[in-house]
């Protein structure tokens, strides 16, 4: 074992569990931010292209603060470019299925990107699929579901449930793509602002093509919805889960990403008034016991734990000394 697999190994892995089950939670924060557009009447193309756009500048400052660069190698531009229209395509899928069921049941559905990362990983990466894995996907899944439920008599529209699937699909993708030699050796930030720029790249030119309107918020207050959009679920997701799968790989981070409905159900308490059943309770518990199980696969102490806490700010700009 090598230097850098030492560190991965020990203090790294608490960092990366952590970092992932951040990512994870911030990208629960899509609905919250993302449903107010689409009452003000904004299409899925504008939402996305002031989420990803106005996250680029920040990402920058972000580089710069650090005194990072923007250079990479010539062979990474078309696997990050490959990773960008992965993660672009993920987010619009997920964004129009918002058009056809609630965002909830979006995020059951969009849950199933786990067991395609672990299929992947296991056929085609060569990991091998521990009956823990397996516990912890099958735990995590039923306590989305126990989460979920559509009541009433309803039924799942068709289409909505193929383009979430299909979203699925492509965050799948993303999860396996970024731990790959040409990607895991490139900063997190600078993968990020990549990514970046081929999602406004594209979100502006469907715009160009006439595939849908460019349309605006309406108040300031929603133009600050649409920064905290870019923040919250965008740059602050997109960093950390990148840095966790390079610290822990995809498998694991894939299964954090069960904190995600668990997110949109507690802001739908606090923001929205919505209540909490013992069903929706007892999911939660479902699966932040599926999430310990990851974490205490990684044989990880407390004191790791709290220590990488109070790092977790390493992961943002320092302002360098002149």
């Amino acid at each position: 074992m090598n230097t850098t697999q030492a560190k991965i190994s020990g203090g790294g892995k608490a960092a990366g569990y952590i970092l992932g089950a951040i990512g994870a939670a911030s990208y629960g924060l899509n609905p919250t931010f993302a449903l107010p557009l689409y009452a003000d009447g904004m299409n899925p193309d504008s939402v996305l292209l002031l989420r990803y756009g106005l996250a680029i500048p920040l990402v920058a400052l972000m580089i710069l603060l650090r005194g990072q660069s923007f250079k990479v190698a010539r062979q990474s531009i078309l696997p990050l470019a490959g990773l960008g229209l992965m993660m672009t395509m993920s987010s619009l899928m997920l964004f129009i299925s918002y058009n056809y069921m609630a965002a909830g049941i979006a995020s059951t559905i969009l849950f199933v990107y786990p067991l395609i990362v672990a299929l992947i990983m296991t056929l085609f990466c060569h990991e091998k699929l521990t009956m823990q894995t397996i516990l912890c996907i099958l735990l995590a899944t039923s306590g989305i579901v126990m989460m979920y439920n559509l009541g009433n008599g309803q039924t799942l529209s068709l289409k909505g449930t193929l383009i979430v699937l299909a979203s699925a699909l492509a965050y799948a993708l993303y999860l396996v793509a970024v731990n790959q030699k040409r990607i895991a050796g490139i900063a997190t930030l600078t993968v990020s602002f990549y990514v970046l720029i081929v999602g406004t790249t594209v979100f502006a030119g469907r715009i160009a093509c006439g595939v849908s309107e460019l349309t605006l918020p309406g108040s300031p207050l929603l133009w600050l919805d649409a920064v905290a959009l870019s923040v919250f679920p965008t740059i602050i997701s997109l960093v950390c889960t990148t840095r966790a799968i390079q610290l822990v790989g995809s498998t694991p981070t894939a299964i954090l990403g069960a904190l995600e409905p668990v997110t949109a159900v507690i802001m739908g308490i606090l923001l929205f008034n919505e209540g909490m059943t013992a069903r929706e309770a007892f999911g939660i518990l479902m699966i932040l016991v599926a999430v310990s199980f990851v974490i205490a696969g990684g044989s990880l102490s407390g004191s790791s734990i709290i220590r990488h806490l109070t790092r977790f700010r390493q992961m943002f700009p320092k302002i360098r000394k002149r």
